[in-house]
């Protein structure tokens, strides 16, 4: 089998999430059930070679070279797997190698040196991790060995001499008539994912080795290094593809956050929608594109301006006024007074009946939590939450893990009781920037020092909070303006300072209400790549448990498939203003504007009841047509169940 048949015949697994990995696999599986290469009568069998190895193996005891054996367990019929060709044999590892090496080639970590003559070899990812000028310490070796970490699940082929750098490396060197390299691929096979694999070398050892003819040790490894390295050019393809696609994505966005006006923004998101299929190809690739929502929401341009809404100017000295009767009557703490910010100050222009705000100017309180006395030791098991950093998530309170606290405590801990409707920072860590909302009818709750707790004087503007400090623009500022000699976290004067870009409250909430929108169908979406995504994974699993004989487990969660369909076919109404959502229009239009329910629902990518939800909204819109004959038809069992 050439690199151009191999790729004609197995291009479609490279071209699945993690296709190329699945290919090395592939490689090593056909090499190990002896399939990548042909078979030679005139080899010399392998039962010849153990003969060959025993022999050997009784020199080198006499020879005091290495120490007699353990005797192996035999091999049991259970413990074969596949067939092997005629001329192989199962083997037990050990009965492939002997050891060498031993603690007067160990060397200390304390005397590695950054240049030396000597190489040092541990068990981490690039075992070669210094070197050493002590010749004594040189394990000199006349053929390649395999070293393996044995807490590690590394595995490296070496041919030079080095120096063995921890105990846990163990050197392989094979008897004669074993390729050192034949050995090593056989190794690399293993799934040394295991624990027990990767911490107990003994495991290791009870594996079943296919031992090939000598000769065709040299075939297949020569064929396995050529395919070896046509995986490494194709991951390499692979990866500059994706840069220039992440470059082509990011320059779109970047030309889309870049508008200056509504009529801007819709010519250039219409060049990104006709775009997705090129632009968006993983999961992961969907944050930019929400990060962009975010960006354009708060600068004024993902909805229209409107001269009816009260301005902001007017709002905002009623919230003013709100506090300082609050502070004057003790029912809040008396407020650092905050300047205003000068239109010279604005971090940029923004829309009209906008205004920049500091955080503090509309809060009533910004400050982070504390710790119990006694820290974890005082948790109980049912008590008062206790919410802490990774309780915080942008989606809201994750509390499956929440520590409590006694009621006492709480009480003791009064300054930093959580009420509903605050808004919760994580100010400190990997998790600095993360941000929920307390619902509304939350109960009781504290807050560690980790976190801070936003009260807004006037909680109706908490929601265009919450997606403001999520933006670019905000997040930008909490990474940036860190404070302490480790830049370890945000305190409390420098979040009163922030510049919080505030439109007109009836112009937040209609904002709050579009990037919802536009949220979900970023979530569509992403359903939909992770489906398609997964979907290439079981073929390529498929097609390597076709061909090697070796099953796979998968965990898939099907599709709820829909108990009554939709007779009619959907046809395209109105075209959709792009500031709206309208996933199931935006795909009819891109399909001539017309197919059967269920491809539509399969291309939606979501649930059925989510599917019907849409499409009753877009129909509603006139986006998608009223079906002539609005019959919904149940199906039969067997229709259901396949």
């Amino acid at each position: 089998m050439d690199a151009q048949q191999f790729l004609a015949e197995f291009g479609h697994i490279a071209n699945a999430p993690g296709g190329v990995g699945r290919l090395r696999e592939l490689v090593l599986q056909l090499a190990t059930q002896g399939k990548l290469v042909e078979q030679d009568s005139s080899d010399t069998p392998a039962r010849t070679l153990l003969k060959e190895i025993e022999a050997e193996k009784k020199r080198l005891i006499n020879a005091g070279k290495i120490k007699q054996p353990k005797p192996l367990p035999p091999i049991k019929p259970k413990e074969i797997s596949y067939q092997l060709p005629q001329g192989w044999e199962w083997v037990r590892l050990p009965e492939c190698y002997f050891g060498i090496g031993n603690k007067s080639n160990q060397i200390q970590t304390k005397d590695y040196l950054e240049n030396g003559q000597f190489p040092v070899i541990d068990q981490g990812n690039n075992f070669i991790v210094g070197y050493c000028d002590d010749q004594s310490k040189l394990l000199q070796i006349d053929n390649p060995v395999i070293v393996f970490g044995d807490h590690t699940k590394n595995i490296k082929f070496i041919d030079f001499n080095f120096v063995i750098g921890a105990d846990g490396v163990k050197v392989l060197n094979p008897y004669i008539g074993i390729s050192a390299k034949f050995l090593y691929r056989l190794i690399q096979s293993f799934d040394l994912t295991d624990r027990g694999y990767a911490r107990h070398f003994k495991v290791l050892n009870e594996k079943l080795i296919p031992l090939a003819p000598l000769e065709e040790q040299s075939r297949i490894v020569a064929k396995v290094d050529e395919l070896m390295a046509l995986c490494d050019t194709l991951e390499a393809q692979q990866q500059a593809r994706r840069k220039l696609q992440n470059n082509l994505r990011q320059a779109t966005l970047q030309a889309v956050a870049s508008a200056t006006s509504p009529h801007d923004l819709q010519a250039t998101w219409a060049r990104l929608a006709d775009n997705f299929g090129r632009l968006f190809h993983a999961p992961e690739d969907l944050g930019q594109l929400r990060d962009l929502i975010l960006d354009l929401a708060v600068h004024g341009l993902l909805v229209d301006q409107s001269d009816a809404d009260e301005p902001i100017a007017e709002w905002l000295a009623d919230v003013t006024a709100t506090k300082a009767a609050l502070a004057k009557q003790k029912l809040i703490s008396k407020q650092t007074a905050l300047a205003d910010l000068s239109e010279d100050e604005y971090p940029f222009s923004p829309p009209k009946g906008w205004m920049f705000v500091r955080l503090g100017q509309i809060a009533n309180k910004i400050g982070s939590g504390s710790t119990p006395r006694g820290g974890r030791e005082v948790y109980v098991k049912d008590g008062i939450p206790f919410l802490r950093s990774q309780n915080v998530w942008n989606d809201g309170l994750h509390l499956d893990d929440v520590a409590c606290i006694t009621p006492e405590e709480h009480d003791r801990m009064s300054g930093t009781t959580v009420f509903g409707n605050d808004v919760l920072l994580n100010i400190t860590g990997a998790s600095l920037g993360r941000c929920a909302l307390v619902p509304s009818e939350f109960g009781e709750a504290n807050v560690s020092q980790h976190v801070t707790i936003i009260r807004l004087t006037d909680p109706q503007v908490r929601e265009y909070l919450h997606l403001c400090i999520l933006s670019p623009y905000t997040q930008s500022m909490i990474w940036g303006r860190q404070v302490g000699m480790a830049r370890e976290g945000l305190s409390k004067k420098v979040l009163e300072q922030f510049e919080i870009p505030l439109p007109p409250i009836a112009e937040q909430h209609r904002i709050v209400v579009r990037v919802a929108e536009l949220m979900r169908f970023c979530d569509v979406l992403e359903t939909q790549l992770k489906r398609s995504q997964a979907v290439a994974e079981r073929l390529a699993v498929a097609s390597v448990a076709s061909l090697t004989g070796i099953a796979i487990e998968q965990e898939e969660e099907p599709m709820k498939a829909p108990q009554t369909e939709l007779i009619a076919p959907l046809r395209l109404g109105a075209a959709p203003d792009i500031k709206v959502q309208a996933p199931l229009a935006t795909i009819l239009a891109r399909h001539h504007g017309e197919m059967s329910a269920k491809d539509l629902w399969q291309r939606f990518g979501g649930e059925i009841d989510a599917f019907y939800a849409q499409l009753k909204a877009e129909v509603a819109h006139g986006w998608i047509l009223e079906p002539a004959v609005a019959e919904m038809r149940e199906k039969p069992a067997d229709a259901v169940s396949a």
